[in-house]
C-alpha cells in the first residue's frame, strides 16, 4: 500500500522505481501496473497517447471522406443523389449539452496546460504534463467542431471511433482525478491547482462518457409527415412536449422569454394551452364529478373541485413539506460555523463540508419552493377555468326567475371575482395546516439551545396568533361587506352603461353619478376598515422577530441561560423562519374564509332552478298534421307555484303550415304565450306538444357584437343563394347598400349603431336563415314603417315562410284578414279564437280591437282623394322613389370609392401600451394623493425602521461576543434591546398607517376621475367601446388599485430595504464578497429586465383577453331565449371555452415566467451566500470574529428568499401598475360639450313657444363615415304637431338625436325659440325637452323611482300620471303599489307596459317641446288611440315631433315631414301631400290598401 501511495506522489518518470520494489514475478507485474496507472508522469503520457491516436484516426477518417466525395463528384452522382432541399432537422437539449460539455472540457484542458507550464516542477514532468493537457485541449476543440458539424450531415449517432475515445478518455481522466483527490486529502504538495482542476474535470468527462455509451447526437431529421405534425404542435405551449428536466428548471419557457425580450409580445405570440389544461377538458371533468342527486350534497361545488383536483392538492402539499424540511438546515448550521471559526473544529475540511451541505440544502429549498408556487398557481388556473365554463353552461340553463334573481351584474361577478378568489386560495391552502408543524419543529430546535425559555417563545407566538386571528375575522367581515357593496356598484355601473342613451336624453347623468358614488362611498367605508385592519396585522407580523427575540432572550437572561453568538443567531434565524408561517397563516385564513363565501355564492348559483327540459314534448314525427298543441296549459314566470300563474287555461292547436296571429291589449300575456310554447316558462299544469324545430324573434331585438353577416348566419354554414334570398325577404337590401361596408359592417354592442327597424329585421333574417319548421314572431312589425311592414309580410311571412308554421304576435289589424287562425288574449287567457270574419261577428274583445283600428283608419280615408288620383300619384311616386334610390345608390358608391380611408370595424381593438410601464405612471400613482412630500415621508420612515432592525442585531453580536463575556450585564443588555424593539415598532406603525392612507386616497381619486370621464364621454364612445372593456376597469383594475397596489408597494419597499441590509452586513464581515456585488447586481438587473419584458406584456394581454370573456357572458345571458330556441347552446359554450383558453394561456405563461425567474434569482442568492461563507472560513479569526459569522449567516440565510421576493414584488407592482395605466386611459376620454354653461344659461322658461328652425343641418356619426342627414332646412312653429315618417334607416331617429345633441351637427345650425342650441350647456338643453324614446327602458328599482327618478313629484301627481297613461289599475293591483319592484331592464313588465311607463315620465315632466320616437310601436290600436288622445289633451299647447310608422298616428298632425335617405323630401299638411303626387301619399295609400293587397 505504501508503494502505491508513493507512485501517486512520485515526481519521477523513470521505471527504476517500479523495479526496485519488485520481489517476485507476480508482485513485479503488479508494481509495473501500479506504476503505469498511478504515476502522475505515466498517467499524462497515457492520456497524450490516447489523444494522439484519436487525432490520427480522425485525420484518416477525414481523408477517406474527401476521397469518396471526390469520386462521387467525378461520376456525377452528387446532384442526383442529394435532395434539392435538405430535410429540416431538430436538435434536442441532449445535443446542446454535448456541445457545451465538450467546449468546457477543451477550456479546462487549456487552463491545465497553462498551469503545468508555469509551475515550478521538475523538467521532464513539467513538459509531459503541459504537453499532454495541450493535446487533450486540441482533441476537445476538434470534437466540439465535429459535434456541431453533425447537424449539417444530419447524423443521429456519433461515429464509433469517437465513442471508443470517449470511454477510454474517461477511464484515464478518472485515474488522474482520483490520484489528485488522494493527494489533496493527504496534503501532498505536487500541484494543488492542477489536482483541483483534474477533480473538476471528472463530472464533465463522466457526462461525455454517457454520450459515448449511448451514441446519440440529439439530432432528429423531420420527415414530411412529422413536419406537418411539428407545425401543428409548434404553437402549443412548450410544457406539452417538455421533458422532466425541462419542466424542473422551466427550460420550456426559454423560447417565449427570448421572443418577449427581443420584441413586445402580441396575442398571437403566446402559445395555446396544453390539451390537458384546456377549458373543454376541465369542463367535462367537472361534470363527471358533480355529485349525484341522491348524494344530497350541501356543498356541491366544493365536493366536485376536491374530486377533480385532489391529486394535485396532495402533490403541492408534498412539495411544501420538502421545502419546509430543508429550510431548517441553515439555522442548524450556524452553531457549527461559529464553532469552526472559533477553532473548536476537529477537521480542517469541516468548513467546506458545511458550505457544501448549505449549498445543497439551499438548492433543494429554492427548487421545491418555486415548483410549489408554480404548481399551486397552475392548479388555481385550472380551477378558474373549470368554474368559468361551468358557470357559463349553467347560465344557459337557468330558468327566467333564477336569471332575474341573480342579475347579469351579479353573474359577471361570480366569474370575475369568485372564481378568481378560489383560484388564489390554492397557493395559501397548505399554509393553514403547515403553520403548527413549522412552529412545533422550530420550538423543538430552540429547546435544545434555550431550554425552558422556549415556553415564553410559545406564549409570545400564541399571543401574536390570537391577535392576528381576531383581526383577520374582522377584516373578513369587512371584506364580505366590500364584496356586497362592489356587487351593487357593478350592477349600477352595468345598468348605466347599457342605457346610456336614455340617460343622456333625460340628462340624468348626475342622478346616476350620485347613485354609483353612494355605492362607492359604502364600499370605500368598508375598504378603509379592511385596509387598516390588515395594516395592523402587517405591523404585528413585521415586528414579530424582534418582539419574540426580546421576550425569549429576556426570559433566558432571567433564567440564567448562557447566551453565546451561536445560540443567539441560531435563535434569531429561527424567529425569521417563523415569520413566514405566522405571516401567511392569517392571510391564508382570510383567503380561506373569502373562498368559503365565494363557494357559498357559487353553490347557490349552481343549484338554482334550471329550465325544465321536459315541459315541452318535442316530436319530429313527419306524419303528424299538428305543429303546436297546448292542452289545459297554465304557466308562470316564477318557479314557485305560490307566486301564481301568468297565463292559464290555454287550449289551442295549430296545424302544420298555418299562420296564426295572437292579439290582445298591453299586458294580456301575448309574449308569455310564445315563451310557454318554446319552454321558457315554468309549466304549472297541462301539456305542450311541438312538432319540429323552432325559431324565435324576440320583441326586444337581441343583436350580437359582430358583423351583419355573422348575426344573420348565426354559426350556420354559409349558403350564398339562401343568404341573398333571406336579405331580400327581410327588406335589408337597401339598408346594406346604405351601410359603408355592406354586410361586413360591424354592429356595436346591443346593436347600438342600428335603428330599431334594422335591428328587428336583422334578427328576423337570422331566424329565417336558420330554416326552422315553426316560427314564433313577437311583434316584428312594430319597429318598421308601413311600407316595409307590408313588404316583410308579403315577402317573408307569406313568402319565405309560406310553407312553415308561424305564430305571430301583432297589433297590425290589417294583416289579420290573411291569417288562418286568430287567438285573442285578455288577462293571461285566450278568450276567443277563430278566423277574422267569425271573430268580428262575435261582438266580443276582437270587435273592440278591430273598431279601434277602423276609427284610426277613418283619419286616413277622410283625407283620401279619388282612387284614380291616388293610383296616379302612387305609380308616379314609385317611379320617383326608384329613380331617386338608384341615384342615391350611385352617389353612395362614389362616396365609398372616394373614401379609401375607413374600416368596417366599429369596435376598435383595445388600446394597449407596450414596453415597460413608464415612470410617469409610477409618478402619477405615487404623487396623486399628497404629492412628493408623501413619497419622501414613506421612504424616510422605511429607512429609519430598517436601521433599527439592524441596530438590534449589531447589539446582539456586540453583547454576546467572547471579548465581552467578562463584562456582560444581563439587565442592561435586555433594556437596550427592548428600547430598540419599541422604537422599531413605533416606526412600523407610522410607516404602514401612512402608506395605507396614501393608497386609499389615491384609489378614491382615480375612481372619481374615471366615473367623471365616462359620464362626460360622448355617445360615440359607448357606440365603439364594449361595456365589458369599461366594466373590467371598474371591477378588477379598480380592485388592484384599492387593495393590491398599496400593500404590494409597502411590501416591495420593505423587502428591498432588507436586501440592502443583508448585503451591507455580509460584505462588512466577508469583505471579498464586495467583488461579487457587481456581477450580482448586474445579473439582478439583467434578469429583471429579461423577465419583465415578457411578464409585463403578458399581464397587459391578460387584462385585454379577460374583457371578452365577461362581455360574451353578459351578451349570452341577455339573448339566452334566442340561443336556447335555436338550440345553439353548444356553439356558444365552445365560443366561451375558446375565450377562456385565450385568457388562461396568458395566466399560465405568466406563472411559468415567475417560476423561471424565481428559481434563478433565489439560486443566485444562495450561491452568493455560500461564496461569502467560504470567505468567512478562509479569512483568519483575527479578521472576522465568530459572533459576526453568526450575525452574517443569520442575515444571509434569508438572502435568497429576500432577493427573489423583492424582485418578484417589484415586478408584481409593475404588472399591477398596468391597472393604473388602463384607468388613466379612460380618464382622458375626449369629453362631450359642457353640461352647464354659467356664462350663457337659457332663459328660465325656455323654450316658451317651442318653435324649431333647422338651417342646412348636416350630420355624420364619425369623421370617416358618410353623412346621415344631408342638409335639412325647415321651420316648425310653436305648438305645431309634426309627424315624421319615412323608410327605416332613413335618418328619423338621427334627427331626434341631433336635436338633443347626442350627435353634434357636422354643419348647419338648430335654433329653438331664437336660441342656437350649440351655445347651451347639454343639461340646460336636454332637461327642457321631453322624450319617449324608441326603446322603452326601465331601470332596476320601483315604479316610483322609474316614473320620477329625481323625486320631484308627490304621490298624488304620480297616480294622476299613471291614470292618464292607462297603468293605474295594473300598478294598484300590485302589492307594493308605487313601490312595486322593477327588475333589471324591466323584464317583469311587458314591452307595452314599459312604453306606457315611459309615457308617464313625460306626462310628469310636461315639457314645452316633446319628441316621440315610435312611442306607441309596442301597443295595440286601442291603447294607441287612448295614448294619442291623452297626448293631444295634455300637450295641447306644446310642440310635438312624433316619429311614427303607423300612418293614422300622424294623420291628425299639423304637418308631416318625410325623410328619405337623409334628405327632407316633403314637409306639408297631410291633406295637401295626399292631394298631389307625393311620397307621403304613396305611404298612405300603401297603408290603406295593404290589407286588401296582401
Amino acid at each position: 500500500m505504501t508503494s502505491t501511495s508513493s507512485f501517486i506522489t512520485s515526481l519521477s518518470c523513470s521505471s527504476s522505481s517500479a523495479m526496485a520494489t519488485a520481489d517476485d514475478t507476480s508482485s513485479g507485474v503488479l508494481q509495473w501496473l501500479s506504476f503505469i496507472f498511478l504515476s502522475p508522469c505515466l498517467q499524462k503520457l497515457l492520456l497524450a497517447f490516447i489523444d494522439t491516436l484519436f487525432l490520427i484516426i480522425l485525420f484518416l477518417f477525414k481523408i477517406q471522406k474527401l476521397h469518396s466525395s471526390f469520386i462521387t463528384c467525378n461520376n456525377g452522382g452528387s446532384a442526383i443523389n442529394q435532395p434539392l432541399v435538405p430535410k429540416p432537422t431538430k436538435t434536442s437539449l441532449w445535443f446542446k449539452l454535448s456541445l457545451l460539455i465538450s467546449a468546457i472540457l477543451a477550456l479546462l484542458s487549456i487552463i491545465s496546460s497553462i498551469l503545468a507550464f508555469t509551475q515550478n516542477t521538475q523538467m521532464p514532468l513539467k513538459l509531459i504534463n503541459g504537453a499532454s493537457w495541450l493535446i487533450q485541449a486540441i482533441s476537445f476543440v476538434i470534437i466540439t467542431i465535429f459535434i456541431n458539424s453533425r447537424k449539417r450531415f444530419q447524423d443521429s449517432t456519433h461515429p464509433i471511433f469517437l465513442r471508443v475515445f470517449g470511454i477510454v478518455n474517461f477511464i484515464v481522466i478518472s485515474l488522474i482525478a482520483i490520484s489528485g483527490i488522494v493527494r489533496l486529502v493527504s496534503s501532498t504538495e505536487l500541484s494543488k491547482s492542477g489536482d483541483l482542476i483534474a477533480s473538476v474535470f471528472l463530472p464533465f468527462s463522466g457526462f461525455f462518457f454517457v454520450v459515448s455509451v449511448t451514441g446519440s447526437t440529439g439530432i432528429t431529421v423531420i420527415q414530411e409527415s412529422d413536419e406537418h405534425e411539428e407545425l401543428s404542435k409548434s404553437f402549443v405551449s412548450g410544457w406539452a412536449s417538455a421533458s422532466i428536466f425541462s419542466k424542473t428548471f422551466w427550460l420550456w419557457m426559454n423560447p417565449l422569454l427570448k421572443k418577449g425580450y427581443k420584441t413586445p409580445l402580441t396575442i398571437d405570440d403566446i402559445p395555446t394551452l396544453s390539451p390537458e389544461h384546456q377549458a373543454e377538458r376541465m369542463s367535462l371533468l367537472f361534470e363527471r364529478n358533480w355529485p349525484e342527486p341522491e348524494e344530497n350534497s350541501n356543498h356541491p361545488v366544493r365536493t366536485t373541485l376536491l374530486r377533480c383536483f385532489w391529486k394535485q392538492i396532495v402533490f403541492t402539499g408534498f412539495l411544501a413539506i420538502v421545502r419546509i424540511g430543508v429550510s431548517y438546515v441553515g439555522p442548524l448550521l450556524i452553531q457549527r460555523f461559529v464553532n469552526f471559526t472559533s477553532g473548536k473544529s476537529n477537521s480542517p475540511f469541516e468548513g467546506y463540508y458545511l458550505v457544501l451541505i448549505l449549498l445543497v440544502a439551499k438548492f433543494v429549498e429554492v427548487l421545491s419552493a418555486h415548483q410549489f408556487n408554480f404548481h399551486s398557481q397552475k392548479l388555481g388556473m385550472l380551477i378558474r377555468s373549470t368554474l368559468i365554463t361551468a358557470l357559463y353552461k349553467k347560465g344557459l340553463k337557468l330558468s327566467s326567475s333564477a336569471r332575474q334573481a341573480h342579475g347579469v351584474g351579479q353573474i359577471v361577478n361570480y366569474m370575475a371575482i369568485d372564481a378568481q378568489q378560489l383560484s388564489d386560495i390554492i397557493i395559501q391552502l397548505h399554509a393553514i395546516w403547515l403553520m403548527p408543524v413549522q412552529v412545533a419543529v422550530a420550538l423543538a430546535i430552540l429547546y435544545g439551545y434555550l431550554g425552558p425559555s422556549t415556553v415564553v417563545t410559545l406564549i409570545a407566538i400564541i399571543l401574536i396568533l390570537v391577535f392576528v386571528i381576531v383581526a383577520t375575522k374582522r377584516s373578513n367581515r369587512f371584506q364580505f361587506n366590500i364584496m356586497m357593496s362592489r356587487d351593487s356598484r357593478m350592477k349600477a355601473t352595468n345598468e348605466m352603461l347599457n342605457y346610456m342613451r336614455v340617460i343622456k336624453f333625460q340628462a340624468w347623468e348626475e342622478l346616476f353619478n350620485e347613485r354609483i358614488q353612494a355605492f362607492r362611498e359604502s364600499e370605500y367605508g368598508w375598504l378603509c376598515k379592511f385596509m387598516y385592519t390588515v395594516g395592523g396585522n402587517m405591523i404585528v407580523l413585521w415586528s414579530t422577530p424582534l418582539f419574540i427575540s426580546t421576550v425569549t432572550f429576556g426570559s433566558g437572561v432571567f433564567l440564567g441561560i448562557e447566551l453565546d453568538a451561536g445560540t443567539v443567531f441560531t435563535a434569531t434565524s429561527l424567529f425569521k423562519n417563523l415569520q413566514e408561517p405566522v405571516w401567511s397563516f392569517p392571510q391564508s385564513m382570510i383567503s380561506l374564509s373569502q373562498a368559503m363565501i365565494s363557494l357559498g355564492r357559487l353553490d347557490e348559483f349552481m343549484i338554482s332552478k334550471e329550465l325544465e327540459e321536459g315541459s315541452v314534448e318535442r316530436e319530429d314525427d313527419v306524419n303528424t298534421t299538428t305543429a303546436i298543441e297546448v292542452q289545459n296549459g297554465s304557466f308562470s314566470w316564477h318557479d314557485e307555484p305560490s307566486e301564481g300563474d301568468i297565463i292559464k287555461n290555454l287550449n289551442f292547436e295549430i296545424k302544420k303550415g298555418e299562420l296564426a296571429a295572437i292579439v290582445g291589449t298591453v299586458g294580456s300575456g301575448k309574449s308569455s304565450l310564445l315563451a310557454s310554447v318554446i319552454g321558457e316558462m315554468h309549466k304549472i299544469s297541462g301539456t305542450v306538444r311541438v312538432s319540429g324545430s323552432t325559431g324565435y324573434v324576440a320583441q326586444t331585438a337581441w343583436i350580437q357584437n359582430g358583423t351583419v353577416q355573422e348575426n344573420i348566419v348565426f354559426g350556420s354554414p354559409m349558403d350564398g343563394n339562401k343568404y341573398k334570398n333571406v336579405i331580400r325577404a327581410c327588406s335589408l337590401e337597401k339598408d346594406l347598400e346604405m351601410m359603408e361596408f355592406g354586410d361586413q359592417t360591424e354592429i356595436g354592442e346591443r346593436g347600438i349603431n342600428l335603428s330599431g327597424g334594422q335591428k328587428q329585421r336583422i334578427q328576423l333574417a337570422r331566424a329565417v336563415y336558420q330554416d326552422s319548421d315553426i316560427y314564433l314572431l313577437d311583434d316584428v312589425f312594430s319597429a318598421v314603417d308601413a311600407h316595409t311592414g307590408s313588404e316583410i309580410f308579403k315577402e317573408c311571412v307569406r313568402g319565405a315562410l309560406g310553407d312553415k308554421t308561424v305564430l305571430l304576435v301583432t297589433h297590425q289589424v290589417d294583416f289579420l284578414h290573411n291569417v288562418d287562425l286568430i287567438l285573442v288574449m285578455r288577462e293571461g287567457m285566450i278568450v276567443q279564437s277563430g278566423k277574422y270574419d267569425e271573430l268580428v261577428q262575435s261582438g266580443l274583445d276582437f270587435t273592440a280591437f278591430v273598431s279601434a283600428h277602423e276609427t284610426s283608419m277613418q283619419l286616413v280615408q277622410m283625407d283620401s282623394t279619388t282612387p284614380e288620383t291616388i293610383t296616379k300619384s302612387l305609380s308616379h311616386n314609385t317611379r320617383n322613389l326608384k329613380s331617386e334610390t338608384n341615384e342615391h345608390h350611385k352617389s353612395l358608391e362614389r362616396s365609398q370609392s372616394s373614401s379609401i380611408i375607413g374600416t368596417s370595424k366599429l369596435v376598435e381593438d383595445e388600446e394597449r401600451e407596450t414596453g415597460r410601464v413608464s415612470s410617469y405612471v409610477y409618478k402619477v400613482y405615487a404623487t396623486e394623493a399628497f404629492g412628493w412630500s408623501g413619497v419622501i415621508l414613506v421612504l424616510l420612515l422605511s429607512i429609519v425602521w430598517q436601521a433599527t432592525q439592524m441596530a438590534s442585531d449589531y447589539w446582539l453580536a456586540y453583547e454576546t461576543s467572547e471579548d465581552h463575556a467578562a463584562s456582560f450585564d444581563p439587565s442592561f443588555f435586555i433594556e437596550v434591546y427592548a428600547i430598540i424593539a419599541a422604537i422599531s415598532f413605533i416606526l412600523m406603525i407610522g410607516r404602514i398607517a401612512f402608506s395605507v392612507l396614501l393608497g386609499l386616497k389615491t384609489s378614491q381619486k382615480f375612481f372619481k376621475q374615471i366615473i367623471y370621464s365616462i359620464l362626460h364621454a360622448p355617445m360615440s364612445f359607448f357606440d365603439t367601446t364594449p361595456s365589458g372593456r369599461i366594466l373590467s376597469r371598474a371591477s378588477s383594475d379598480q380592485t388592484n388599485i384599492d387593495v393590491l397596489l398599496p400593500f404590494m408597494m409597502i411590501l416591495s419597499l420593505g423587502l428591498y430595504m432588507s436586501v440592502i441590509s443583508v448585503i451591507i452586513i455580509t460584505c462588512q464581515y466577508a469583505w471579498p464578497t464586495v467583488f461579487l456585488l457587481v456581477p450580482l447586481g448586474w445579473l439582478n438587473i439583467w434578469y429583471r429586465g429579461y423577465y419583465l419584458a415578457t411578464s409585463r406584456e403578458i399581464t397587459r394581454l391578460d387584462s385585454i383577453t379577460k374583457a371578452p370573456v365577461i362581455h360574451h357572458f353578459s351578451e349570452s345571458i341577455a339573448g339566452v331565449m334566442t340561443i336556447r330556441c335555436f338550440r345553439k347552446q353548444d356553439r356558444f359554450v365552445q365560443e366561451n371555452v375558446d375565450r377562456v383558453d385565450g385568457n388562461l394561456r396568458m395566466d399560465f405563461h405568466n406563472n411559468g415566467s415567475n417560476g423561471w425567474l424565481g428559481f434563478r434569482m433565489e439560486f443566485l442568492g444562495s450561491v452568493f451566500l455560500c461564496v461569502s461563507t467560504v470567505f468567512m472560513i478562509l479569512l483568519p479569526s483575527n479578521v472576522i470574529k465568530p459572533e459576526y459569522v453568526g450575525l452574517s449567516l443569520s442575515y444571509g440565510l434569508s438572502l435568497n428568499g429576500l432577493l427573489f421576493w423583492a424582485l418578484y414584488t417589484s415586478c408584481f407592482v409593475e404588472n399591477r401598475m398596468v391597472s393604473v395605466e388602463r384607468i388613466k386611459q379612460f380618464t382622458n376620454i375626449p369629453s362631450e360639450a359642457e353640461w352647464l354653461k354659467k356664462d350663457s344659461p337659457p332663459p328660465p322658461n325656455w323654450p316658451n313657444h317651442g318653435s324649431v328652425e333647422l338651417r342646412d343641418l348636416q350630420v355624420r356619426y364619425r369623421p370617416s363615415t358618410p353623412l346621415v342627414l344631408k342638409g335639412i332646412t325647415l321651420n316648425i312653429q310653436g305648438g305645431e304637431k309634426i309627424g315624421v315618417v319615412g323608410r327605416t334607416g332613413g335618418g328619423k331617429s338621427t334627427l331626434v338625436q341631433v336635436l338633443f345633441r347626442l350627435v353634434e351637427p357636422s354643419g348647419g345650425s338648430i335654433i329653438i325659440d331664437g336660441v342656437d342650441i350649440s351655445t347651451l350647456g347639454l343639461h340646460d338643453l336636454r332637461s327642457r325637452f321631453g322624450i319617449i324614446p324608441q326603446e322603452p327602458i326601465l331601470f332596476e328599482g320601483t315604479v316610483r323611482s322609474n316614473i320620477d327618478p329625481i323625486g320631484q313629484h308627490s304621490d298624488e301627481e304620480i297616480w294622476r300620471s299613471l291614470e292618464r297613461c292607462q297603468l293605474n289599475d295594473v300598478v294598484a293591483a300590485k302589492p307594493g303599489k308605487l313601490d312595486s319592484a322593477v327588475v333589471d331592464n324591466g323584464d317583469n313588465w311587458s314591452v307595452g307596459q314599459r312604453q306606457l311607463l315611459c309615457l308617464g315620465r313625460v306626462l310628469l315632466k310636461h315639457s314645452r317641446l316633446l319628441f316621440m320616437d315610435e312611442a306607441t310601436a309596442s301597443v295595440d290600436s286601442q291603447t294607441d288611440a287612448v295614448i294619442q288622445k291623452v297626448i293631444r289633451e295634455d300637450f295641447a299647447e306644446c310642440t310635438i315631433v312624433s316619429i311614427a310608422h303607423r300612418i293614422p298616428t300622424v294623420m291628425d298632425c299639423d304637418r308631416v315631414l318625410v325623410i328619405d335617405a337623409g334628405y327632407a323630401k316633403e314637409f306639408d299638411r297631410p291633406s295637401r301631400l295626399i292631394e298631389k303626387p307625393s311620397l307621403f301619399g304613396a305611404l298612405v295609400q300603401e297603408y290603406a290598401n295593404r290589407s286588401s293587397g296582401l
